[in-house]
């Protein structure tokens, strides 16, 4: 941890489907894919440990060398607002949340049952994506609807992305050597999943996803923003159970659903690139959301001294930052148009030297962040 050195990185991707494979980092930056039969997650972790002591491609020697495992965890509801050292008593708590993030938690949990099971003595840590907005006020966080609903059911905004909104929002100010308790921040986190946040003061005031990863943004495959009205609607018209609409809404929307091509942005721009009028319209629509949520959390916060932008799109894809901060020079934004087309995937400032408002692209680093609240836990416990 002292020296930041990555030894392995990696991860599985088609867990219980045919064509499972461990897809592994090496530290000379090769890429090496792995098939294997992998059915459920902790035969899953057993393959990645089993890996990382191989011959070939391992980098340590016993199992004993992991001092401390750190799990991202999606949704801790209300109940966790800082990262945690996992006890069974925590375990519990994240199943209570199950209900929040039906899709994410219990994977999330399969891993630390995992890691128990296989390494009985070694600590473990939970980061939640929602912690960091818990700091969020309450009227910025409930929704409109009976009060009754939140409190039996805890109807109301949680947020996601959080370890990638803090991560990047504390490293822009390192680069640029300000205070982080004294700026306003905007943080962009946009890829196939998207969310923004509004950060004043080192706190999360407010953030575009909500009690589900839905609302907010258009994303790859998710809709965003939509009038209820609408989706009760399209209910009604096409017959669809509560668990249709939400497959609707989750796996063909977004993107996909208004181009009809794919979630993924390289193929929408080239879909652009040769015209075609609705992927034009998909780049339109996602480009005026994002800018409509930087207005709004500008508004919210009186005014802003960074934007950032990360995520696979905000750091990789020029023409949306370009979209994004054309004519806010009124906010205070002043983007350089040469250095944000020559910009990917490194830390650069693309504002002009006399932009009120620091634009600057930062890669996110959720895992440094996650290893980072482990070891600080660690240390106090």
């Amino acid at each position: 941890m002292e020296s930041r050195q990555v030894l392995a990185q990696g991860g599985i991707e088609k867990i219980g489907l045919k064509g499972s494979f461990l897809k592994l980092t090496l530290p000379d930056e090769t890429k090496v894919i792995l098939e294997g039969e992998i059915l459920e997650h902790r035969a899953g972790i057993e393959y990645i440990l089993g890996v990382m002591l191989s011959e070939k491609y391992g980098c340590i020697k016993s199992l004993s060398e992991i001092d401390a495992v750190g799990h991202r965890v999606v949704h801790g509801g209300e109940k966790f607002n800082s990262s945690v050292l996992i006890t069974d008593e925590v375990i519990n708590m994240v199943v209570q949340c199950i209900d929040l993030a039906p899709l994410h938690n219990p994977p999330n949990l399969k891993g630390i049952y995992a890691i128990k099971e296989l390494m009985p003595e070694t600590p473990q840590v939970a980061v939640f994506d929602t912690a960091f907005h818990q700091t969020m006020p309450n009227y910025a966080y409930m929704y409109a609807v009976p009060y009754s609903l939140y409190e039996k059911y805890g109807i109301r905004r949680y947020g996601f992305h959080g370890t990638s909104h803090r991560y990047v929002s504390k490293r822009v100010c390192e680069i640029l050597d300000v205070p982080y308790e004294t700026q306003r921040i905007i943080t962009a986190h946009i890829g196939n999943g998207g969310s923004i946040t509004a950060i004043k003061g080192g706190k999360s005031i407010d953030t575009s996803m909500g009690m589900t990863p839905v609302e907010g943004l258009i994303m790859g495959t998710r809709s965003g923003d939509i009038d209820p009205g609408a989706v009760s609607y399209i209910m009604e018209k096409e017959h669809m159970s509560a668990k249709g609409i939400s497959t609707l809404l989750n796996k063909f929307s977004g993107m996909l659903g208004i181009t009809g091509i794919s979630s993924d942005m390289r193929e929408i721009e080239s879909a652009v690139g040769a015209n075609d009028k609705r992927a034009v319209l998909a780049m339109e629509m996602y480009n005026y959301r994002i800018k409509k949520y930087i207005g709004a959390y500008a508004a919210a916060m009186g005014g802003m001294d960074v934007l950032v932008f990360t995520g696979g799109v905000g750091e990789n894809q020029h023409s949306t930052r370009k979209a994004v901060c054309e004519n806010m020079e009124y906010l205070g934004i002043e983007l350089d148009d040469d250095l944000n087309r020559k910009t990917r995937s490194t830390e650069t400032v693309i504002s002009k030297p006399s932009s009120k408002v620091k634009v600057v692209v930062v890669p996110t680093d959720e895992e440094l962040t996650i290893a980072r609240d482990t070891k600080e836990i660690l240390g106090r416990n």
